[in-house]
């Protein structure tokens, strides 16, 4: 291999681009999973806590 190929290589940065996108993705995906995690079970009791309510008054209705 040339010196000159070599010293191409090393000053070639075009992958590195593809390497911060590529770990950027990664932090937002984590951040997004971890919101997720954190709300995920509010919501959860919040609609099942709507569900119950809702059938409640549907059984109190139907009799």
């Amino acid at each position: 291999m040339s010196v000159a190929k070599l010293q191409a290589f090393i000053g070639d940065e075009s992958g590195a681009t593809a390497i911060e996108y590529g770990l950027l993705a990664g932090l937002v995906a984590i951040a997004i999973i971890g919101s997720f995690t954190l709300v995920g079970n509010s919501i959860q009791s919040l609609f099942n806590n709507g569900t119950a309510e809702v059938l409640a008054n549907q059984t109190a209705a139907i009799r």
